[in-house]
């Protein structure tokens, strides 16, 4: 039997060797940060510089938390975590470890991108690498950072059938709640939305955005607003900010649904969890260092094809039927019979 992520493992272990291949038919340009160290694992460094949600999201940062830590028992590099309290923290806290000589830097969030594009710029050959900032879109387009990307919208588009199939009624609502309206959350919401309508084409959709990621009862008030408006099921793309979604969905007698990690400790109330595997690809990305592997100036992106992105665990009170039509629509965009929305209308 395959374990999860083990599609995605192995597809970051052929790319990262791929692009040693072809780091190796160019020039030399003077042990540069796209070179293997020569170091062992034990005397490779990586830190994580988190976003502002933290260790405590019971998710998005966890997720990184729980890559680098794996790589530490597993692989035995030394590892560092930096806690940005606030976007002033990130470029001053990049700078700090690059200088502090630690060969991989790890970032976290799209809110990082700026930051971490200065500082690769200043830190030419120290690695970095960012979960959900395209390579290509910074304005510097530094050769010395990966870009970590995923196919949200494929994984929201699953929750959304099952969403759209738990709705109650004969004019169905569902929510969602996001932190800020950035790129990676308007692509599980795009898809959420999309396949809840392919589910059931009359269902009615509500969005809503807190700004923030860390105020749960931010988003606790706006899941309120929503289910008060006829929402039975309520989908939180909002870090830590959304716990308190799900804390609504609780309290209202309604399903919820979790992000990134599984969230279905908090109880019987969550419907299932859109899992992202940063995890995975933080601690393939520390092995591709070790391995000699990395080469910067690029994008990995990882979907349901590769399992990068899927659900976690999904309650047991949904009907058979219903999971029929979910390994359909699972079927559909495998084959590419799909094209899931990657940005919201409107």
């Amino acid at each position: 039997m395959r374990l999860p992520g083990e599609n995605l493992a192995f597809r970051l272990a052929v790319a990262l060797t791929a692009g040693l291949l072809l780091a190796g038919c160019g020039g030399d340009d003077g042990n540069k940060a796209g070179e293997t160290t020569g170091k062992s694992a034990s005397d490779v460094r990586v830190a994580l510089n988190t976003d502002v949600g933290q260790l405590n999201d019971r998710g998005f940062n966890q997720l990184a938390y729980e890559g680098l830590k794996r790589a530490g028992k597993d692989l035995g590099v030394k590892t560092r975590v930096v806690e940005s309290n606030s976007a002033a923290d990130y470029v001053p806290n990049y700078s700090a470890l690059a200088r502090q000589g630690f060969d991989l830097i790890i970032g976290v969030g799209f809110a990082q991108g700026d930051a971490i594009d200065t500082a690769a710029t200043m830190f030419p050959n120290t690695k970095f690498a960012i979960v959900d900032v395209d390579q290509s879109s910074l304005k510097h387009a530094p050769p010395n950072v990966i870009g970590l990307l995923f196919k949200e919208q494929e994984v929201g588009y699953l929750a959304g059938v099952l969403a759209g199939l738990s709705a109650r009624g004969s004019s169905p609502v569902i929510g969602s709640v996001g932190g800020y309206k950035e790129p990676p959350v308007d692509r599980f919401i795009a898809g959420y939305q999309a396949g809840a309508k392919w589910a059931k084409p009359n269902v009615k959709t509500l969005n809503s955005y807190s700004s923030d990621w860390d105020d749960q009862a931010k988003c606790k008030e706006l899941a309120l607003s929503q289910i008060a408006r006829g929402a039975s099921v309520v989908f939180q793309v909002a870090g830590e900010c959304g716990l308190g979604a799900l804390s609504a969905t609780k309290q209202q007698k309604v399903w919820g649904i979790g992000v990134d990690a599984d969230q279905s400790f908090l109880g019987p109330h969550i419907l299932t969890s859109a899992l992202k595997r940063v995890d995975e690809a933080v601690f393939e990305t520390i092995k591709s260092v070790v391995d000699g592997n990395w080469k910067g100036g690029r994008n990995l992106t990882f979907g349901l094809a590769d399992d990068g992105v899927g659900l976690g665990t999904i309650s047991p009170k949904v009907p058979k039927k219903d999971l029929g039509r979910l390994d359909e629509a699972k079927k559909q965009i495998r084959d590419h019979e799909v094209d899931v929305p990657t940005t919201l209308s409107g």
